[in-house]
């Protein structure tokens, strides 16, 4: 297995080589990352998410979670894929707690919200915006009956810490995609149960190259009148398929382009929480397990006919890795990319080094051609909160003209990473446990690396602090 360990070029700016990509000719993916916020910790908020509950209230390295997010970054860069990144929600989330009856000065709020309802405190304090498969469902132009592209922010309707995510995640994609002649920004959907929407952590699109029209693949696992064959029974299933209709409609997607799946039930149940904890697609390439879909060969069927055949389906069946291993190590929530050199890698959580059978079967993948390489990412922070390498992306499909119109600060360079590296070894505590986060410094640390944040990203004022103050 090739595991390299190359230089990052020196080259800096806009620059094709600054950028570690060739934009100058057609349309490329862009990942962009949710760099993790000061307030990283782990409070077990998400029910169904097996690694977040596990590691409940255990004292979290918001440090190390940052730094080993911009790594994960800057490693694929590297590889000649273009990067870019998207700032961390306002936290603590003080908004929040005054809308639930909470009173005082700022350092008053938390305070009474941790004696009271710690739980709501948590809520306000969380860092899940890092996981920016969760932020939006995107359609590239190419695929668009209008030529642009669409955004939809996901409403994350099934839980609380989330959901008040939606508002500031919307305000920051208009500001990092504002060209209204090259971008399409949809509101996002009503927050119910029947049109619950986790955004591209359900969403997968295919193609041969990124500039030719796709096909789109929606996973759901709530859908009305379903039976109780097809309906989980010990996590809710967060992810409506009127939702993912929904979302279709709106980025004016071809019908016959366009494929709805259900995930299979006994999945959610395992901790499948997202369709992308148990099946990656990339290009004309679906790598997924067994248990991924409620009826996979209807499925198959369908990508087959949408895409002309195109696609390449390699299934992990039960009896080589089970459901269970496949959760704990995620290594569906691994990234598949395409190199500058044009080669297919696999970008996987350490944790699939150190499992045996994943080790044996990715040598394999590699062997027979699936993979040309993996790369292994220590985003050990980000596991244990539940989140894998997959999950810290937003991927967006771009033309160069598209790529001019984006926010240019948001993109990395060797520049950016520095600066970063810096400004996080100034402003994040090493250590970060569930009482200190009432601590009266902790929301004056956060907002100071923030308001700085934006400044070296070139952003300017989007928290509310920056605009009140």
């Amino acid at each position: 297995m090739n595991v390299p360990d190359a230089d990052v070029p020196d080259a800096d700016g806009l620059s094709a080589d600054g950028l570690g990509a060739n934009i100058a000719g057609a349309a490329v993916e862009v990942n962009f990352d949710g760099l993790i916020g000061p307030t990283h910790n782990f409070a077990g908020l998400a029910p169904g998410n097996l690694a977040s509950l596990q590691h409940k209230s255990e004292t979290s390295n918001p440090r190390a979670a940052a730094l080993q997010g911009l790594q994960k970054m800057q490693r694929l860069r590297s590889l000649g894929i273009p990067q870019a990144i998207l700032p961390p929600q306002q936290r603590p989330n003080l908004k929040l707690l005054r809308r639930l009856g909470f009173r005082g000065d700022d350092a008053g709020v938390v305070k009474q919200a941790q004696q009271q309802s710690p739980h709501l405190l948590a809520a306000a304090m969380s860092g899940s915006s890092m996981w920016t498969a969760n932020a939006a469902t995107v359609s590239p132009a190419a695929d668009s009956a209008d030529g642009r592209i669409h955004f939809t922010p996901a409403n994350l309707a099934a839980s609380l810490h989330r959901a008040t995510e939606t508002p500031m995640t919307a305000q920051i994609l208009r500001r990092v995609f504002g060209d209204e002649n090259q971008f399409v920004h949809h509101e996002w959907l009503p927050g119910s149960a029947d049109l619950g929407d986790e955004g591209a952590a359900n969403h997968t699109r295919f193609c041969s190259e990124f500039n030719d029209q796709g096909v789109q693949l929606f996973v759901f696992g709530m859908q009305r009148g379903a039976n109780a064959d097809t309906t989980p029974k010990r996590y809710a299933a967060r992810q409506s398929r009127d939702a993912s209709e929904a979302v279709a409609r709106l980025h004016q997607l071809r019908p016959d382009r366009v494929v709805f799946a259900r995930q299979h039930p006994a999945a959610i149940d395992a901790g499948v929480f997202h369709n992308d904890v148990i099946a990656v697609g990339h290009r004309r390439l679906l790598f997924y397990h067994e248990t991924a879909f409620d009826d996979d060969s209807r499925v198959v069927q369908q990508l087959r006919m949408a895409s002309g055949d195109s696609i390449r389906f390699v299934k992990v069946p039960e009896n080589r890795l089970s459901l269970d291993q496949a959760v704990a190590t995620y290594l569906f929530n691994s990234q598949i990319v395409t190199s500058g050199d044009d080669r297919t890698i696999l970008v996987a959580p350490d944790q699939c080094r150190e499992h045996y059978q994943v080790k044996v079967l990715l040598k394999e993948l590699v062997d027979d051609g699936t993979f040309d390489s993996v790369e292994f990412v220590d985003v050990g922070q980000s596991m244990n909160n539940g989140g894998g390498p997959a999950c810290l992306r937003l991927r967006v499909v771009m033309t160069p003209a598209q790529f001019a119109a984006t926010a240019s600060g948001v993109f990395l360079t060797n520049r950016l990473h520095d600066q970063l590296t810096a400004w996080i070894n100034r402003h994040y505590r090493d250590s970060l446990d569930g009482s200190e986060l009432a601590d009266p410094m902790l929301i004056r640390e956060s907002y100071d690396a923030l308001d700085e944040l934006t400044g070296i990203l070139g952003l300017g004022a989007i928290y509310e602090f920056q605009k009140s103050g």
